[in-house]
């Protein structure tokens, strides 16, 4: 298995957690060489924080681990690409890489809607690989969104 595809394999678990707690299923890994220093999980809806995103949950925790916020040598390994948000956040961390799975048309950041990690203005610029295992992270998010839909009105 390919290094890229084995972490986000990990930050799919952490999806799946997300999602059986109700929150949307994204996950997040900050890895270091061969290890983990930050693992993140939605918590938005369990939180009330609008902050509550995989992403930032994971680099908080590597940043705390590293005993800093500078995380260069770090790759951030998610299962949905980043928004607005979160891929400006790994920028100001200073990772190397960001790596996502499901690409999001609706937010994404990182290629999609926005390329803000190759925005020369920004900063010196992350490394983006998107759609890493793109259909597994891909379907465990329309599966959640299908079963939300099926037990929840929509409200116009």
């Amino acid at each position: 298995m390919h290094p890229d595809e084995r972490w986000i394999t990990r930050a799919l678990a952490l999806a799946r957690a997300a999602g059986d707690a109700g929150d949307v299923p994204v996950g997040a890994v900050v890895v270091r060489g061969d290890e983990v220093i930050g693992e993140g999980e939605n918590r938005r809806e369990r939180t009330g924080d609008p902050t509550g995103h995989a992403e930032i949950e994971a680099l908080r925790q590597a940043a705390a681990a590293s005993g800093g916020w500078r995380l260069p040598g770090c790759t951030l390994y998610v299962t949905l690409e980043p928004c607005a948000m979160c891929a400006g956040a790994a920028l100001w961390a200073r990772v190397d890489r960001i790596v996502f799975g499901a690409f999001d048309a609706e937010a994404g950041c990182c290629g999609t809607l926005y390329n803000l990690p190759a925005d020369p203005r920004l900063s010196a610029g992350v490394a983006v690989t998107g759609g890493v295992l793109h259909e597994e992270c891909a379907r465990m998010l329309r599966a959640f969104f299908r079963a939300r839909r099926q037990t929840e009105p929509r409200v116009l």
